[in-house]
């Protein structure tokens, strides 16, 4: 009887570890057309930038019932010459390579940030900035917040500005090239009411441009 016992509790701890990852699905992401084939011949000197790939890549995976709640969220920017019309193209779906479907917002260090509403735990942040080449973005960070001026519970989900130029501290991610696949951040289930993504231009422009922004998450507990 003993044995059973131990048995049963044994099965129990092993499910009650197992549960979890049996949630978890692939993050597929609707993706837009590519806009180039193969990969960048030259890499830009001094940079950390990760080797280019034409193998997809593997998905992320997240809880099943996180959802895409970019669309639902109030958007903000540094730009003032933004407008609320061009922001919400940030969320529209239209992640094609094509100019009408970009924003354009002002040179140096800038960012748009998204209001979730109420705090969330946020699994992914995926962002498409321009892919009609194969550029490198600059100091592209992301940061999540407890409220809107980034004081409180302030977190750093990704950042490859490696010489702290946007002042946001020291990245540790590689920069990277874009293409029609965007950037997947991992968020680990942050929990966070307010996502600010940064960026500094480009190896192709000074202005900074976004496409399209995705982010996973589900409500708090």
């Amino acid at each position: 009887m003993k044995k059973r016992l131990l048995l049963l509790i044994g099965l129990s701890l092993l499910a009650a570890t197992t549960l979890p990852a049996a949630e978890l699905v692939p993050l597929k992401p609707k993706l837009p057309a590519p806009a180039f084939v193969g990969t960048p011949k030259d890499v830009p000197a001094g940079s950390n930038i990760e080797a280019p790939t034409t193998t997809p890549r593997p998905p992320l995976m997240i809880p099943g019932d996180a959802k895409n709640i970019a669309p639902q969220s109030k958007i903000t920017c540094t730009d003032s010459n933004a407008t609320a019309t061009a922001l919400a193209k940030l969320t529209d779906g239209d992640k094609e390579a094509f100019d009408t479907s970009i924003v354009l917002l002002r040179k140096g260090v800038q960012y748009v940030q998204f209001d979730l509403g109420a705090a969330q735990e946020i699994f992914a942040v995926v962002v498409w900035h321009a892919h009609d080449t194969p550029k490198v973005y600059r100091n592209v960070i992301v940061q999540v917040a407890d409220n809107a001026d980034f004081t409180e519970n302030l977190q750093t989900v990704y950042n490859n500005d490696i010489e702290n130029s946007s002042g946001r501290g020291i990245g540790t991610d590689k920069q990277y090239f874009e293409n029609y696949e965007g950037r997947v951040m991992n968020a680990k289930g942050v929990k966070a009411r307010y996502v600010r993504l940064y960026s500094k231009g480009s190896t192709d422009s000074a202005l900074n441009e976004y496409t399209e922004v995705e982010i996973y998450a589900r409500p708090a507990k």
